[in-house]
């Protein structure tokens, strides 16, 4: 194949597209509205990633099937997607992944439990994977802290 291929994923909403699109612009610091402000559809990108969003009427409706999935560096970054992407009528659920208001999952989800759950040391290893799946939004004090044996 000598073809340039793009690959993204498609978003068929039910209603609200473009709010969804300008909502998720404003949450990640390096969002953008691509193209589809005057068009039936919008694009936009937010941490490197390209999305198509569609209004497609109640036929449609996301399930946790499919999520997006954000890597964070610090708790800092966490708590901020974790805060943001629920607002205004969105729901927390376990281990990291929430829905949003429009009901798109997310998982928010630090660098950290990759670290701790792929350790050498499988106790230490599956300390830290037991503590993560007791938890909503994810801590990385505590996760670090239950991979040590100290929680």
């Amino acid at each position: 194949m000598t073809q340039s291929i793009n690959a993204s994923p498609f978003l068929m909403y039910d209603e609200g597209c473009k709010e969804a699109a300008r909502f998720y612009v404003s949450v990640f610091p390096d969002g953008r509205i691509v193209s589809g402000e005057n068009e039936p559809g919008v694009s936009f990108e937010v941490g490197g990633q390209r999305f198509d969003a569609f209004d497609g009427g109640s036929h449609f409706t996301f399930t946790e099937g499919f999520s997006v999935q954000v890597r964070c560096e610090t708790q800092e970054e966490v708590d901020h997607f974790w805060d943001r992407l629920v607002e205004g009528g969105g729901e927390h659920s376990q281990c990291g992944w929430l829905k949003d208001r429009w009901g798109l999952s997310w998982q928010i989800v630090p660098n950290a439990l990759y670290r701790l759950m792929t350790d050498p040391d499988p106790e230490r290893a599956k300390r830290a994977t037991d503590a993560m799946l007791q938890m909503r939004k994810l801590d990385i004090a505590a996760l670090e802290a239950a991979a040590d044996g100290r929680a």
